[in-house]
C-alpha cells in the first residue's frame, strides 16, 4: 500500500514538471499571454519547487513526516484545480507556483515515509519501483500532455490530478505511519533569501528576452539583486545553526561537481524542450498528440537504455557514463543546428531525439550512485536533496536563458525567423552540454566512502528527490 499510494504521488509532481510544455501553444491561443508569460507557466512551477524542495523536507521533519505530506498533497490538488480552472495567463502562473510548492512538499517527504514503511528486506524492490513510476513519469509527459490537450482540453492536463489527489489524501493518512525526523529546525531566512534571490535572477533573464532588454535598468535591477540576495543566502548559511544547505559541502570537488553537471544538463535539456515543442505545432503544425508521439525517441528512451548504463556504471564507474552521455546530448543539439530547416522531416530530425534519449539515460543512471559516493553516509540525504534542487533550478535557468537568445536573434514572424533564434539557442545548449561533461570530470568518487545505505530512513528519503 505505501509503495502504490507514495509511487502515484509522485508520478503526479514528476508529471506536471513536463505535461505542460506540449500544450503552451494551445494555452496561447485559449488565453493569450506573451512568450515571457509562457515561460512562467513552466519556472512557476520548476523555481517553487526548486527553492522549496529541501525546506519541505525539514517541515515533514518537525511536525510529522505524514501529516505535512498529506496537506502538502492537498495543496497540490486545490492548485491543480486552480490551474484547470484558470481564465487568465495571470491566473495560471499564480497557481503553478501553488503546485509547484506543494509538490516540493510531497517529492522528499513520498521516499521518507516509503523508506520507514517497507521493511529492510523489501525495500529494494520497492524503491526500484518508485524509480520506474517516476522514470515513467517523465517518459509520459510530453506524450500524456498532447494526448489529453488534443482529445479533452488543455484544462485537463491539470484537471486529471484532482480525483487522483483526493483519492489518494486519505489513502495516504490511514496508510502510511507518522514519523518526525532529527532535524526540527526550519532555515526560514535561508529559504527566503534563496527563494527572492533566485527569482530576481529568473525574471532579469526572462525580461531581458522580451520587450525590456538587456540594457534596461529593470533588467540590471532585477539581475543585480537577485544576485545580492543569493551572496547573502550564502552568508547566512555559512554563518546559521541549523543551515539549509551547508556550503561546507560544496568544498567538496566531488560534490560541486555532481551538482553543477546536474544544473547544466538541466539547463540545457529543458530549455530545448521548451523551444522544440514550439517549433513542432507552431512552424511544422503538428498536433499536440504528434508532438508528443515524435518525442517518444528522446522522453522514453530512458526506459530502454538506463538499465544498461547502469550496468556500465557498475563495471567502469558512473563518472564515464555521465560524461558519455553528455557528450551524446551535446552531439544531439549541434546536429540539430547543423541541420535543421522550417521544413526538416521527422527523418532528418530522428538523429537528434536519438542522440539526446540515450544521453540522458547515461547521464541519469549513475548521478544518484556518484551524488551518494561524494560525501560521507551521513551526509546522503541533504546531498541527494541539494542535486535534484539544482536541477530543478537549472530548468528554469535554462528556459529562460535559451527563450532570451531565441528572442534575441529571432521569432514566431515566420519559419525563418524561428530558426534565426533556435539555432542560437541550440548552440547555446550545446556549449552548455560541453562544460557539464568537463564539469563532470570531477566528480569522483572520495576515499573511504562506503556503498551503504544510510540506516535512517531520513537520510534515505531526500534521495527520492532524485530519481523524478
Amino acid at each position: 500500500m505505501a509503495t502504490l499510494i507514495t509511487s502515484l504521488v509522485a508520478f503526479m509532481a514528476g508529471l506536471d514538471n513536463l505535461v505542460v510544455l506540449v500544450a503552451l501553444p494551445t494555452i496561447k491561443s485559449a488565453l493569450g499571454g506573451s512568450l515571457e508569460q509562457l515561460e512562467w507557466t513552466v519556472n512557476a512551477y520548476t523555481l517553487s519547487f526548486a527553492v522549496l524542495m529541501m525546506f519541505g523536507a525539514a517541515l515533514g521533519d518537525r511536525f510529522g513526516r505524514r501529516r505535512v505530506f498529506v496537506v502538502g498533497l492537498l495543496v497540490f490538488t486545490a492548485a491543480s484545480a486552480a490551474a484547470a480552472s484558470a481564465s487568465g495567463i495571470g491566473e495560471l502562473i499564480a497557481a503553478r507556483v501553488v503546485q509547484g510548492a506543494g509538490a516540493a512538499v510531497i517529492m522528499p517527504l513520498s521516499l521518507t515515509l516509503l523508506t520507514a514503511a517497507v521493511p529492510a528486506a523489501k525495500r529494494g524492490a520497492a524503491l526500484g519501483i518508485y524509480s520506474a513510476v517516476g522514470g515513467l513519469a517523465i517518459a509520459g509527459g510530453p506524450l500524456v500532455g498532447g494526448l489529453v490537450t488534443q482529445h479533452l482540453s488543455w484544462h485537463w492536463i491539470f484537471w486529471i490530478n484532482v480525483p487522483v489527489g483526493l483519492l489518494l489524501a486519505p489513502a495516504a493518512w490511514r496508510g502510511l505511519d507518522e514519523s518526525r525526523g532529527p532535524n526540527n529546525r526550519l532555515d526560514v531566512p535561508g529559504t527566503l533569501l534563496v527563494s527572492l534571490g533566485i527569482l530576481g535572477l529568473v525574471y532579469g533573464l526572462i525580461k531581458a528576452g522580451g520587450s525590456a532588454g538587456w540594457g534596461s535598468a529593470q533588467v540590471l535591477a532585477s539581475l543585480a539583486g537577485g544576485l545580492v540576495l543569493v551572496a547573502a543566502f550564502v552568508l547566512w548559511e555559512q554563518r546559521s545553526s541549523a543551515p539549509m544547505l551547508p556550503m561546507r559541502m560544496f568544498r567538496n570537488r566531488a560534490f560541486s561537481a555532481v551538482n553543477f553537471g546536474g544544473l547544466l544538463q538541466a539547463f540545457g535539456m529543458y530549455g530545448v524542450v521548451f523551444l522544440i515543442t514550439q517549433f513542432m505545432q507552431m512552424i511544422q503544425h503538428m498536433s499536440p498528440t504528434e508532438a508528443g508521439v515524435r518525442m517518444l525517441p528522446w522522453t522514453a528512451m530512458p526506459l530502454l537504455v538506463a538499465p544498461v548504463a547502469g550496468i556500465m556504471s557498475d563495471k567502469i564507474g558512473g563518472r564515464p557514463v555521465a560524461v558519455f552521455g553528455l557528450a551524446l546530448l551535446a552531439a544531439g543539439f549541434a546536429y540539430w543546428a547543423l541541420v535543421i530547416t522550417p521544413t526538416s522531416s521527422y527523418v532528418d530530425q530522428l538523429p537528434g531525439y536519438l542522440l539526446g534519449g540515450v544521453g540522458v539515460a547515461c547521464f541519469f543512471a549513475p548521478l544518484m550512485t556518484l551524488t551518494m559516493n561524494s560525501v560521507d553516509v551521513s551526509a546522503q540525504g541533504i546531498a541527494s536533496g541539494s542535486t535534484s534542487a539544482m536541477r530543478e533550478l537549472g530548468a528554469a535557468l535554462g528556459i529562460a536563458v535559451l527563450t532570451s537568445v531565441f528572442t534575441n536573434n529571432g521569432g514566431y514572424a515566420s519559419g525563418k525567423n524561428f530558426i534565426d533564434g533556435f539555432v542560437p539557442a541550440l548552440w547555446v545548449a550545446t556549449a552548455g552540454m560541453a562544460l557539464a561533461a568537463v564539469v563532470m570530470l570531477f566528480a569522483q568518487r572520495r576515499a573511504g566512502v562506503q556503498e551503504q545505505p544510510s540506516a535512517e530512513p531520513a537520510r534515505d528519503a531526500l534521495a527520492a528527490t532524485g530519481s523524478a
